[in-house]
């Protein structure tokens, strides 16, 4: 059975989906009608989900310095905790990554897509009563149209040059058309808050499916089921518990002594091990994550494109994916788009690994001495070993890197998007146009490579507007050859996300938007004793 198929009985079995939808869906993704019909009849019988218990994560990403404004999220543990407590206005489907109503129930958009008119769900309250109104979502983002906010989503809000109100319709009028503007808004950092948030940033009051009832920075957080929660399909554990684990040895001994029911972040050298044990299972996704290295184009040695070129070619990706990942991802490019995105750019030459080459650059930038690499264990899994091999591999190259292995805690305050040579990762982002303006437009506070390109940040304006697919498709070809050839992002694999899990985890999603079931692993999964 494919992703997708378990996805579709999935709902069957949580009641979302109907007979003739889902036998409308199999039967476009391939499967006969006989076979559907006994997969339907199997989901509807299918144990009901069950309400109760306490679900114990084990979460990697965690640090000190972690903020309750969901606008500075920035790690994994943050991510899932305002997925718990919070609702965006659009979410997207787990297995096509199509746009879904959340808390707009229905948008319609201008015949050039410049304007956009969403339909805000009525009967909606945030955890203190107050009910949801479409005041209270101009309110959030405009809030995060604010360079003060330092909002994650300040280079997505960038494009929406008006947001008001049409009665009790939301309406959002921007610089150009954007037929992707749907799937924007589900950016994690777009949590509608009461007021938009700005009574208090950091109250972790919302809409979502749980209430915060305790939260320690770099420590753990803990939450209760919203009783009022305006849907019945999520929300089935009584309370969860999130403990900050960034030793990835001692989340796998929590989750195999019981400790926890979840852990992210598998290192897949353990996953044979883990396989093994009779109580966990292996949950593992292929998505838009991907593991980086990053050069700050405009900092020295690294403002030097033969230096840049020269430390692409000098990392062999190959090994890289089969030793770090063990083969649970696929080889990168140099730019942050694989075949999940529509309007993939095809027939782009694979990097390969070629020292060569790499003397060559190397040689012609005139830069001499050692690199200096900066990388920590919660950079990515693996991320240290991943540094060495890439120190070997630059080495048949004459290339000497220096690789300094930094603390876990701070390393998302302190190296990342700070030091200018760094290990990183990026979870992906639903559309081609969000991933670049979230990260390589030149005002996008994230763009943690300083790519600063006037002409690229006209394409991707361009593109953003451009209607005719074809056209739009060689927009993003020509700026991922950019990014390839002339950026500072070394892009070596695409990660599959793999986790793990106690089988007393039930309903565990597959979703491609993002790891851990696109953070929402808490909200969907039940216990079954």
């Amino acid at each position: 059975m494919t992703d997708y198929t378990k996805y579709l009985t999935s709902q069957v079995s949580l009641g979302k989906m109907n007979r003739r939808e889902f036998m409308g869906r199999a039967a476009a993704f391939g499967v006969t009608l006989a076979v559907a019909g006994t997969m339907f009849d199997t989901a509807a019988r299918a144990q009901e989900p069950k309400r109760g218990g306490n679900l114990k994560l084990g979460l990697e990403g965690a640090a000190a310095t972690d903020s309750k404004d969901p606008a500075k999220a920035l790690s994994q543990f943050m991510f899932v905790v305002g997925r718990n407590w919070g609702d965006m206005l659009v979410e997207s489907e787990p297995l096509t990554g199509k746009p879904v109503p959340a808390l707009a129930e229905s948008w319609e958009p201008s015949a050039d897509a410049s304007t956009w008119t969403f339909t805000i769900r009525k009967g909606v309250k945030f955890h203190d009563g107050k009910e949801l109104t479409v005041d209270d979502v101009i309110k959030t983002l405009q809030r995060h149209t604010d360079e003060k906010s330092e909002s994650g989503a300040l280079g997505v809000m960038k494009s929406i040059k008006e947001i008001k109100a049409d009665g009790d319709k939301l309406v959002l009028v921007l610089t150009e058309g954007n037929a992707d503007l749907p799937l924007l808004l589900t950016d994690y950092h777009l949590v509608i808050q009461p007021n938009g948030g700005l009574d208090d940033p950091n109250a972790m009051i919302g809409t979502g499916p749980y209430k915060v009832t305790s939260f320690e920075a770099g420590v753990r957080a803990t939450f209760e089921r919203n009783k009022d929660d305006w849907r019945q399909d999520r929300g089935f554990v009584d309370t969860i518990e999130m403990i900050a684990m960034n030793d990835k040895t001692a989340r796998i001994a929590a989750l195999s002594s019981g400790q926890v029911h979840y852990i992210n972040r598998v290192d897949p050298k353990t996953v044979d091990l883990l396989k093994r044990a009779p109580t966990v299972e292996v949950l593992s996704t292929s998505g838009r994550g991907h593991y980086v290295f990053i050069m700050h184009c405009n900092t020295a040695p690294f403002d030097n494109n033969d230096l840049r070129l020269a430390l692409k070619y000098a990392m062999d990706r190959e090994t890289m994916l089969e030793k770090v990942l063990g083969g649970y991802g696929k080889v990168g490019n140099d730019f942050p788009i694989n075949e999940t995105y529509a309007l993939f750019p095809e027939g782009i030459e694979q990097r390969a690994y070629d020292p060569d080459k790499a003397a060559f650059h190397y040689k012609k930038s005139g830069h001499s001495g050692s690199v200096l690499l900066r990388t920590s264990d919660v950079a990515f899994p693996g991320a240290v070993d991943a540094a060495v091999l890439y120190q070997e591999s630059a080495k048949k190259a004459g290339i000497e890197i220096e690789v300094k292995r930094e603390p876990g805690d701070g390393y998302w305050s302190n190296v990342w998007n700070v030091q200018p040579f760094s290990t990183s990762y990026w979870g992906g982002r639903p559309t081609q146009d969000q991933m670049y303006s979230t990260a390589y437009l030149s005002k996008a506070d994230w763009n943690d490579t300083r790519f600063l390109r006037e002409d690229f940040d006209k394409m991707v304006l361009q593109a953003r507007s451009e209607l005719d697919e074809a056209k739009r498709k060689e927009m993003y070809r020509a700026m991922a050859m950019m990014v390839r050839d002339e950026g500072g992002l070394i892009l070596p694999m695409f990660n599959d996300f793999v986790n793990a899990s106690s089988k007393q985890v039930k309903g565990y999603v597959h979703d491609i938007g993002n790891d851990m079931s696109n953070g929402y692993v808490a909200t969907r999964v039940w216990l079954d004793a």
